[in-house]
């Protein structure tokens, strides 16, 4: 399910520096961006390049991207941050999250027409500065029918009312990744 951005203070000042966090996405090396872990759900053509990772900032990306850097640290409970690239003709394929005490936004950077997310029964696009917020937990998808490559930073915060809540266990894959990166 799709959640009201409204409801976040956050929103509007996130929304206000979109253009100034876009173009540090788009000054970053394009072999910056690495492929999205769970290589299962697309096959190809979905690289993020990460900012923040299960509540850990990544120093020397931060520091490539001062303003964004700026913007997340206003995102009350952020646990995960970064630049999700979608390139023309991917598929995210219809999964569902693990993590039950966070929502999942995008905040629209690069977005031709023709790409969309579904989340439940609900599809929408993405908009250039406009955030959205859903529930990661509810089977969801998104597409790329452009032939241009569609650009969101990417966050996860904590849920209203599960600011004490236990982590949630990150499925094998991510965790194999973790132990990579030394976390």
């Amino acid at each position: 399910m799709f959640i009201d951005p409204h409801g976040f203070a956050f929103v509007p000042e996130l929304e206000a520096h979109w253009r100034e966090i876009r173009n540090e996405c788009a000054a970053l090396p394009e072999d910056s961006f690495d492929p999205w872990v769970q290589r299962e759900m697309y096959g190809h053509g979905w690289d993020v390049y990460g900012l923040i990772a299960f509540g850990q900032p990544i120093a020397a990306a931060l520091a490539l991207c001062p303003r964004t850097a700026a913007a997340i640290a206003t995102i009350p409970g952020l646990t995960t941050a970064g630049f999700s690239r979608l390139s023309p003709g991917a598929h995210i394929q219809p999964h569902v999250g693990w993590v039950t005490t966070v929502y999942r936004a995008h905040l629209g950077l690069m977005v031709p027409d023709d790409c969309a997310l579904r989340v439940g029964t609900e599809t929408r696009a993405w908009r250039e500065g406009e955030v959205v917020i859903f529930d990661d937990t509810t089977t969801h998808e998104a597409w790329n029918r452009s032939d241009r490559t569609r650009t969101v930073l990417l966050f996860d915060f904590t849920r209203p009312g599960c600011e004490h809540a236990p982590a949630d266990e990150p499925p094998a894959e991510v965790r194999a990744l973790i132990r990579r990166r030394g976390g």
